[in-house]
């Protein structure tokens, strides 16, 4: 199933900051997951772009005039049978967020420079529908930030360390 997400990088003046969602926890899909804003494409959205920059709006109220697209990630496919293509943008503050409270329990801010960093990146697995899954995690606070979240933070990281050197 194509889905697209945004994965917003906020210019703050001290560092720069992803901004994520912890998803409701009655949610069908990914209950109580924190996770990039987006969803599912919908046969009227021209490109996975506007899917994740449509969805971003819905889900947090993010308006497009804050939003400067920069590329895009691999695709990611999840074990729930989702192929996501991560849209990547920066965002420039100030922005005022108006989140769904039927899908959205929260927003909050992570500086990139802790998800970019390998110390905080860690490797767990689980077994699931009959299948040992490796994925990676990273706690952050109070948040557990893993599974194709932080998966496509990886794709992220392979990427800025593959042009590096």
């Amino acid at each position: 199933m194509p889905a697209a997400v945004l994965f917003p990088i906020v210019c703050r003046i001290d560092e720069p900051t992803v901004l994520l969602t912890q998803r409701t926890a009655h949610l069908k899909d990914h209950p109580g997951q924190i996770s990039f804003p987006g969803g599912r494409c919908e046969s009227a959205d021209p490109s996975p772009a506007h899917t994740a920059l449509r969805e971003t709006f819905e889900e947090i109220g993010l308006t497009r005039e804050h939003v400067e697209l920069v590329g895009y990630l691999p695709e990611y496919r999840t074990a729930t049978g989702f192929r996501v293509t991560p849209v990547v943008a920066m965002v420039t503050p100030p922005f005022d967020l108006r989140l769904d409270a039927f899908e959205v329990a929260e927003a909050f801010e992570v500086p990139l420079s802790f998800l970019m960093d390998p110390a905080n990146h860690q490797r767990h697995s689980l077994h699931y529908r009959g299948k040992l899954r490796h994925y990676y995690a990273m706690p952050y606070g109070d948040y557990f930030i893993w599974g194709a979240t932080a998966g496509i933070i990886m794709s992220l990281y392979r990427a800025l360390q593959a042009s590096a050197g």
